[in-house]
């Protein structure tokens, strides 16, 4: 390649003044007829509207101008070809992908590659066009791959912003529906099922986080929403909450938490319910330490005795549901006998007893308490929960609550 100045009526790039100037003004003729072998070999670009395909013309008659400037200073490469895309709405990489990108200026080489060598005085000016295009290009698909990464980049960060908005606006009890669109937005399905999982985060990294939440989630297969409070994780993933497969996700996803408990809310019907699930789950997550022994993730239905100690009123309401009521409305023997039973330590003989009635009797009747209560009283966490429920609910009923 020639390295003679301008007194030799040659340009540091090989190429003479006069090609120079029939390039600058066989600018305009190139880039409409890359425009025309786009409409014809690219189907998805015929289908384009046509404001569209004028920001695409605008973007190639750049570039095929800039190539004239890169060919007489091949150092500003990267100047030059990056602002054929700064001078693009900011709109087009929603409506042309990366790939379709790389086949238009794959395209546009084609045209290049036919055309500008017939502007060459020599074929020393052929071959030297023909290498400073696919140099040029090579640049011009940099060029894309990076206002692609940085259009990708700025999204994901706004993606970021609106999704910590709805966590918090669900951990709030915001049911708006602003939340429901910047959900919708961010790709939830709206009449997908919803459960909030807490714990501690994993790190102080927020991209870490992101990475292992959205890693665990793609192996159980559900979709998730995620905030970090400060040290705290509050993940909202969507799903069927089939027993199974609802511990199933549970499990896979709180192996992407830090240290310590990690408890989940109740499964509810949409995200416009999620605040219930994470009112639960927050009140066990401050409840969880008073049982040392608790799974991980531990369900917030399974925390009721230790929410109530801890001074929740939805915890002692449904504890008085589902221990005391039933047991009171199925008479005064059923109450009676897990009350005995629980006082003697449960010992079934020492129970049967106190009340001068058969150990089979005892044995039907706490049978029965567990069809009621769902809680067998044999169970040593069961008959916590039942003592638990039984006195909460003699307190309310002081109170006249029921």
């Amino acid at each position: 390649m020639s390295t003679s100045g301008e007194s030799g009526g040659v340009r540091r790039c090989g190429v003479s003044a006069t090609t120079l100037r029939e390039l600058e003004r066989a600018s305009g003729g190139l880039a409409s007829a890359s425009i025309g072998a786009m409409e014809q070999e690219l189907p998805w670009f015929r289908r384009l509207p046509a404001d569209q395909r004028a920001s695409v013309l605008l973007v190639t008659q750049t570039g095929v101008s800039n190539f004239v400037a890169w060919l007489q200073d091949p150092t500003e490469a990267i100047r030059l070809t990056t602002e054929a895309f700064r001078s693009a709405p900011r709109d087009l990489s929603r409506w042309v992908s990366l790939r379709q990108t790389l086949e238009l200026v794959r395209v546009a080489i084609d045209v290049f590659e036919q055309r500008l060598p017939e502007l060459a005085t020599g074929e020393h000016e052929r071959a030297e066009l023909k290498e400073s295009i696919l140099r040029y290009t090579r640049e011009i698909a940099f060029a894309a791959a990076t206002s692609y990464a940085a259009a990708a980049e700025a999204r994901g960060a706004w993606d970021a912003r609106l999704e910590a908005l709805v966590v918090d606006g669900i951990v709030r009890g915001d049911a708006e529906e602003s939340l429901l669109s910047r959900a919708a937005a961010l790709g939830w399905e709206q009449s997908s099922e919803a459960t909030v999982l807490v714990g501690n985060a994993p790190s102080e990294d927020p991209p870490t986080i992101v990475y292992k939440v959205r890693a665990r989630a793609a192996r159980v297969g559900r979709p998730v929403l995620l905030g970090v409070q400060g040290s705290r994780l509050v993940v909202v993933y969507g799903g069927p909450a089939e027993e199974r497969a609802g511990q199933d996700a549970a499990e896979g996803l709180a192996e992407a938490f830090g240290d310590g408990p990690v408890v989940a809310g109740p499964t509810v019907a949409s995200l416009a319910e999620a605040h219930r699930s994470a009112g639960d789950a927050m009140s066990a997550l401050r409840a969880v330490v008073a049982w040392p022994s608790a799974p991980r993730p531990a369900l917030s239905a399974d925390l009721l005795p230790e929410r109530a100690l801890a001074g929740d009123p939805e915890a002692e309401r449904r504890l008085v549901e589902s221990v005391m009521l039933p047991l009171v409305d199925a008479g005064g023997a059923l109450l009676e006998t897990v009350d005995t039973y629980l006082e003697v330590g449960g010992v079934l003989e020492n129970c049967a007893r106190q009340l001068y009635v058969h150990p089979n009797t005892v044995r039907y009747r706490l049978r029965r308490v567990a069809e009621l209560t769902g809680r067998t009283p044999a169970n040593a966490r069961d008959a916590y929960v039942l003592r638990v429920g039984l006195g909460v609910g003699r307190l309310a009923k002081a109170r006249g609550l029921w």
